[in-house]
């Protein structure tokens, strides 16, 4: 998405235009530019959306809405964009604050036709609406904002409750059907069975002159099989209620079976209705009436469906006119229940129709909410991908430039320390010659910060309590940050390990402290927070390079001027800087940047203009005891009389490092490549250690080179140097364990201790395969402090476990998840003791010893096994059995016969 300059945001109508003024500012957001990405993307959704929809986001939820909800709350436009809700919607304040609350606590909410008594033209009314709310989060992964899709539907309400209004008046008024003479003709919107009754009898009574009549009706049949509906005209009703007429009255079932008229002219008598006689006087099983006339009633199939009953209380009989009336008005009466019926089911269908619709309409509606929020979830994580690729991009080639440029440094840094041997009567040429190392030194820092935003520096990574590091320098900072920056350190209880580069954390926090320092004009507050985290699903969905997991935070936080967003989001490429020309190389945070996500980490800035910035670094957590550290500037910067192998493919370079060496005292062998370097190796020649750059020209590789020197000499010595790794010693930018690496360029005084601290390693093996031949004393931690174990293991949890239990015991563990791993490292490492497993995947435990035991024949093996005996291939000498599972005890029991039992040789 473009700047607010380059026309943000795009489109939008008349909102857009009020947007990209420069004097918009929102409140708790500030000026557009300010804006983080996520808001961005959702508001240009939004502006371009053609149905009403607002975003409130921030603190005091600043209302930011589109053209098409402006006719919502005309009166309050303009006036209502970018203020907080709880202002711009005062009048439905108290009705709407748990609905948001609820969405700020991440649910979704869709209402229906929602009753809003709304300020309208300067008095309240009724509104109905139809809306959704959808949580937005920010960058991090919180809840910033509520989405909201809107859809007035006061008119289709109000035309709704008008039609129900007047199909009850069209219910009262209509008529179920025609009838003859006086009742007329009359249609009805939904006829009701109560109502053709009352037609019907007022017809008959008009038509027959009798005093009483009664429709019968069997539409809707109950348990019964028919039931009576009846109006009375000069008769008691309760009297008649005391005689219902049932269909399976034998006297009227010619009328029920349809075939034909039944009639009487004088009284009814029914035994069953002996003891009901209504009023003195009349027999016992007497109805109420002396004469009637019964008429069936067909539908248009001919079916029978009901029946008409007139009746007098006087006897005599109707006449042939009235009742040819009845006759026509029962045909009348069954068109009406005809079209009764077929109305009940009209209605039926409509309702279930509605019905549909209504749940289409909200399936719509949510799906249309639902595909917003993925479409600005899916923005929101295709930005931070492409800011990363473009950053892999950089990385890559500024690796590539600093790998060369460390070449010329060595060269130029080496020959001008010889030189200052050669003119130390002069204190002027002594001076220059400081000057130019002090330049060298400023290339060599560029080029490894370089390196370190590539993610190309070797990273020594190890089990490290990061608060115990940065309690360890708080005075380095204090100096560092003058008397006007008060520090303060917090450290949380119960704080995990993290695996990581102890060196580089420290550059890391020095950076970013001086960084606060210039923020803040030499004077404020810099906070440093160690704590656990946990980076969630819902975060790593809108930051795709982050794994959720476990993490260990450092936090840094001044009380700076702090960075606007168009700043934040460039903050990391490297050159990129808003200091004055010549005060910064813009490389601090960049280098920051490499070292975290080198060491599968995450790091993110928060910041607001006036109110600080904090810089989080999220480093993965280990679940290992934390590693001694051993300090090789404590080594003596001295030289020797060992024999050194040279093996560098740039004449320069190793020109001047053959003089340096020679210099410090050694002799010194030297080739071009890998393959020379091997023929001098197998020339009989002694060697105590081989000088190798990683990256030399041919077919032979230095790791293969290092392998080979030790088959033919088990007792060499082996050091790296490069400029850049390429990863033939480093995987997943970490130094593989037991290498030693010095990294281009080095000065002489490094070049002199880290030969030291190599061939004292070597020593201190030497004397530790001396000692384990012997009995293994009473404290084994003394005497096995320097055995170097490789545990090779496929379950991860009892790596862990078991890694953990021999390290507490002193050894010195180095890990592997198959044969394969253990068999690549034992190319460039030296080991002593082996625990593996017998039943690993691909390569077994027992093949794998077997190789191991090629390369060093006096390996202890340890097997761990759930069986009761080792396998007939697992029989090598010395091998000791460890049954699964095994205790704490077992385990150091068995390695120390391991390391009694290996054979010499």
């Amino acid at each position: 998405m473009g700047s607010v300059g380059n026309g943000w945001p795009r489109g939008g109508g008349e909102i857009g235009e009020l947007l990209r003024h420069p004097a918009f500012h929102a409140v708790g957001l500030g000026p557009v530019e300010s804006w983080p990405a996520s808001l961005k993307h959702i508001a240009e959704m939004v502006l371009n959306s053609r149905q009403p929809k607002f975003v409130a986001w921030g603190p005091d939820l600043a209302f930011l809405y589109n053209d098409a909800y402006v006719p919502v709350f005309p009166e309050r436009h303009p006036n209502a964009l970018g203020r907080p809700f709880r202002e711009v919607w005062a009048d439905i304040w108290e009705q709407f604050s748990p609905i948001i609350a609820n969405t700020l606590q991440g649910s979704s909410q869709l209402f229906k036709e929602l009753l809003i008594p709304m300020r309208r033209d300067g008095h309240t009314e009724d509104t109905w609406f139809t809306f959704s709310y959808t949580p937005l989060r920010d960058d991090d992964g919180k809840v910033a904002g509520i989405l909201c899709a809107a859809l007035d539907v006061t008119d289709q309400v109000s035309a709704k409750r008008g039609e129900e209004t007047a199909l009850e008046e069209l219910r009262a008024k209509s008529e179920a059907l025609a009838v003859v003479n006086r009742a007329g003709a009359a249609v009805t919107a939904e006829p009701s069975v109560e109502r053709l009754t009352q037609i019907v009898v007022d017809a008959g009574v008009t038509l027959t002159g009798a005093e009483f009549g009664a429709f019968f009706y069997n539409v809707d049949d109950d348990e019964s099989g028919s039931y009576m509906l009846y109006a009375l005209s000069g008769v008691d009703r309760k009297n008649f209620e005391k005689f219902p007429m049932p269909r399976n009255t034998k006297v009227f079932a010619p009328t029920f079976d349809g075939e034909g008229i039944v009639r009487s002219d004088d009284i009814l008598l029914d035994p069953r209705y002996g003891q009901n006689a209504p009023h003195a006087g009349m027999p016992k099983g007497h109805l109420p009436v002396r004469s009637y006339l019964a008429v069936p009633v067909k539908s248009r199939d001919g079916s029978v469906i009901g029946g008409l009953f007139f009746g007098h209380g006087q006897p005599g009989r109707f006449s042939q006119a009235a009742e040819a009336s009845l006759v026509s008005l029962a045909g009348q009466s069954a068109v009406a229940i005809d079209n009764i019926r077929l109305f009940r089911a009209a209605k039926v269908e409509i309702d279930q129709r509605r019905d549909m619709e209504d749940q289409l309409r909200k399936l719509n509606e949510m799906l249309e909410v639902r595909v917003a929020a993925e479409i600005a979830e899916r923005q929101q994580a295709e930005a931070a991908l492409q800011q990363s690729q473009k950053m892999e991009s950089i990385g890559k080639l500024t690796g590539g430039v600093a790998h060369d440029f460390n070449n010329l440094l060595q060269v130029i840094s080496g020959n001008l320390q010889l030189l200052g041997k050669d003119v130390a009567d002069s204190g002027r040429a002594k001076e220059r010659i400081s000057n130019a190392l002090a330049a060298v030194e400023r290339g060599s820092r560029l080029a490894s910060q370089l390196l370190a935003f590539g993610r190309r520096q070797p990273l020594e990574p190890t089990v490290v309590n990061i608060g115990r590091l940065v309690t360890g320098m708080d005075d380095m900072l204090r100096r560092a940050l003058g008397e006007e920056i008060e520090v303060e350190t917090m450290v949380s209880g119960g704080l995990w390990n993290s695996f990581a580069d102890p060196t580089q954390i420290e550059n890391a926090l020095l950076n970013l402290a001086i960084n606060s320092r210039d923020a803040m004009n030499g004077a404020g507050k810099l906070t440093i927070e160690v704590g656990n985290a946990f980076l969630d699903d819902s975060y790593s969905r809108t930051h795709p390079e982050v794994t959720a997991g476990q993490y260990v935070v450092l936090a840094i936080t001044d009380t700076g001027s702090g960075m606007m967003q168009e700043v934040m989001e460039q903050a990391f490429e490297p050159f990129f800087s808003t200091k004055p020309e010549g005060k910064g190389t813009g490389l601090g945070l960049s280098m920051v940047y490499g070292f975290v996500k080198q060491s599968d980490g995450h790091v993110k800035i928060y910041s607001e203009i006036g109110e600080g910035t904090t810089v989080k670094l999220y480093l993965p957590r280990s679940f290992q005891s934390e590693d001694r550290i051993t300090n090789v500037d404590s080594v003596p910067a001295t030289g020797g009389t060992e024999t050194i192998l040279v093996a560098e493919d740039d004449e320069g370079v190793r020109t001047t490092v053959v003089e340096m060496l020679t210099d410090l005292g050694y002799y010194v062998l030297k080739s071009k490549d890998a393959q020379s370097a091997l023929t001098v190796i197998e020339s009989g020649a002694h060697i105590d250690l081989l000088f190798t750059d990683v990256v030399m020209p041919g077919p032979l590789r230095s790791p293969e080179l290092a392998r080979m020197a030790r088959e033919r000499l088990p007792d060499i010595a082996v050091l790296y140097t490069s400029g850049y790794t390429e990863n033939s010693i480093v995987h997943g930018g970490r130094l593989d364990p037991g290498l030693e690496l010095l990294s281009k360029p080095y000065t002489r005084e490094e070049l002199a201790r880290k030969i030291r601290h190599v061939l004292a390693n070597r020593t201190h093996r030497r004397q530790g395969a001396s000692d384990a031949v012997a009995p293994v004393p009473e404290h084994p931690d003394i005497a096995v402090e320097k055995l170097k174990l490789l545990l090779v293991e496929d379950d991860a949890f009892i790596r862990m476990d078991t890694a953990e239990i021999l390290q507490d015991l002193g050894y010195d563990v180095i890990e592997a998840d198959s044969g394969e791993r253990g068999v690549e490292i034992l190319g460039h490492t030296v080991v002593d003791i082996i625990v593996a497993d017998v039943s690993l995947p691909g390569m077994s435990g027992p093949v794998f010893a077997a190789k191991a035991r090629e390369a060093f024949p006096s390996v202890g093996l340890v097997f761990a096994t759930g069986h009761s005996s080792l396998p007939d291939a697992s029989r090598l000498s010395g091998s000791v059995l460890l049954s699964k599972p095994f205790s704490s005890t077992a385990l150091e029991r068995a390695v120390k016969t391991a390391v009694q039992q290996r054979p010499v040789g």
